[in-house]
């Protein structure tokens, strides 16, 4: 029989029944960061006596609005640096071993929260009887500012105390889902955009070995890490922009939250996430997984057709810049792969927007897709590749198949609120949905996400390159980008990065 008050290692908390589903919301999996935790890795949670209301979604963590995540619904009103909190879906706390799904939220290392109207997970707990795992990290300048350049070992773990976050959760998961109808020897990570790129980095990192068993990456690798170096310099312009000393960091102690954040404004919101600190992260983690670090982790892969417009659209640089300048803005986003890049992409297209587009979608996140489905393969390790096509007409069309268009469709919420403005209306967007919702359900029970509904889905391998295409029409589409990733692979090999 399901029980709402459960007993975790830390004390007894009580959910809700919503329907079929028991839900317990804002489950602490560690001590709140604030006073000496702050910038220090999270600390196990303090107990507490009798039981805890676990009804009400706790505080996301610290951030600015955001446009885009006002847009996406995912813009949270409740914030605090006292965040590290968790949410559980499930059928019900009845002593079943059910598999686990947890969720890592998106938004540049810098924006969300555990508790958007998109990740609610009654429909996976429902319909693929699984429990479902939703949690808050600290972002920005809470969770990745590198101090250790100028605190030594005091700030040592600083500049990936967010990943380190994601590890606690992950233990607290381990150790405490059973209680509330899990199998913590099948924990599936998956997550979209930062969310994905923390999957990445999960991967690699010697922290999180044997917390989870699958992985599914949505639009995003672990190729966006940052070095030491250049966490080095972001934090150096922090200081500045806050009057801090190097020698002064105690101040940061001293001033309030929004005092720390409010001076992140000078930045773009990518300048933050994890860092190749040779600590948490002792190398590359696309080097560490190629090496077979992820050895024996199924993995379910994809990207958005047509994710970098996502970005132009709410780029008021984008929107102004003249159809002459083209060419300057494929050079700063490109760099030093233009020369080799244009040289046999211009063969065939003229620069355009559309171009553009393409180009910065297959080098930010479909190439470094194929990569790491490589290294996989090549480690022996079983790989599903996916690309999401579906194009919604919101915006006026403009956007396509966008950058995380595909998560309302894999959580099956597209009757929640705002989701409309997202998807659009269309009536064929249920049975995709529902499609995408059991593959990731059945990758989640198996390792694998093959379906009846579904035309079969052969794993990717290094000759066929199975991708299944998720559109009006779901189909197998055999090495859909053969000719860029060619392109792609010649000019790294030419410039040494293979």
């Amino acid at each position: 029989m399901s029980k709402l008050v459960v007993e975790t290692q830390y004390g007894l908390v009580e959910g809700v029944r919503e329907g079929k589903v028991s839900v317990w919301r804002g489950i602490p999996y560690a001590a709140p960061p604030v006073g000496p935790l702050r910038f220090q890795a999270p600390q196990e949670p303090i107990p507490w006596k009798g039981v805890r209301p676990a009804v009400h979604f706790a505080p996301a963590a610290m951030q600015r609005d955001r446009e885009t995540m006002k847009f996406l619904n995912d813009c949270p009103s409740y914030k605090s640096e006292d965040c590290l909190y968790l949410n559980v879906w499930s059928p019900g706390a009845d002593g079943r071993k059910r598999p686990v799904m947890v969720w890592i939220h998106g938004g540049s290392f810098t924006y969300g929260s555990g508790s958007s109207p998109m990740y609610d997970g009654a429909s996976f707990a429902e319909k693929g009887d699984v429990v479902v795992v939703t949690i808050n990290y600290r972002l920005g300048v809470f969770g990745f500012l590198d101090l250790t350049a100028f605190g030594g070992e005091t700030y040592a773990d600083s500049g990936n105390c967010g990943m380190l976050d994601q590890v606690a959760a992950l233990r607290w998961v381990r150790d405490n889902i059973e209680a509330f109808g899990g199998d913590p020897g099948n924990v599936t990570i998956f997550g979209e955009s930062a969310g994905s790129v923390s999957v990445g980095t999960l991967l690699a990192m010697p922290a999180a070995r044997g917390l989870f068993h699958k992985a599914i990456m949505q639009s995003g690798t672990a190729k966006h890490t940052r070095t030491r170096e250049m966490a080095t310099q972001v934090t150096e312009q922090y200081l500045s922009a806050l009057g801090v000393r190097p020698g002064e960091l105690s101040r940061l102690q001293r001033l309030s939250a929004d005092e720390l954040l409010k001076a992140t404004e000078v930045f773009q919101a990518r300048v933050w996430g994890p860092v190749r600190d040779g600590r948490i992260l002792p190398e590359d983690p696309e080097r560490a997984i190629r090496e077979g670090a992820a050895k024996g982790i199924p993995v379910l892969i994809g990207n958005n057709r047509d994710e970098w417009r996502w970005f132009t659209h709410f780029d008021p640089w984008w929107q102004q810049l003249e159809d002459e300048r083209l060419p300057e803005a494929f050079e700063l986003s490109f760099g030093a792969l233009w020369p080799g890049l244009s040289a046999e992409v211009l063969k065939k297209r003229s620069p355009s927007r559309d171009l553009y587009h393409d180009m910065m979608t297959f080098e930010v996140f479909t190439y470094p897709s194929i990569c790491l489905s490589e290294f996989q393969v090549l480690n022996g390790t079983p790989v599903w590749m996916y690309r999401f096509d579906y194009p919604s007409p919101t915006l006026d069309g403009h956007p396509r198949a966008y950058h995380a268009l595909e998560i309302p469709f894999v959580w099956n919420t597209l009757g929640k609120e705002g989701m409309v403005r997202i998807t659009g209306s269309g009536p064929e967007r249920f049975e995709l949905a529902d499609n995408m919702h059991r593959a990731w359900i059945a990758f989640a029970r198996t390792g694998d996400p093959n379906i009846p509904e579904l035309p079969a889905w052969p794993r990717y391998d290094l000759n066929r390159r199975a991708t299944m295409v998720f559109n009006r029409n779901i189909e197998v589409v055999y090495d859909p980008d053969s000719s860029w990733r060619e392109i792609w692979t010649g000019v790294a090999r030419q410039m040494g990065r293979l």
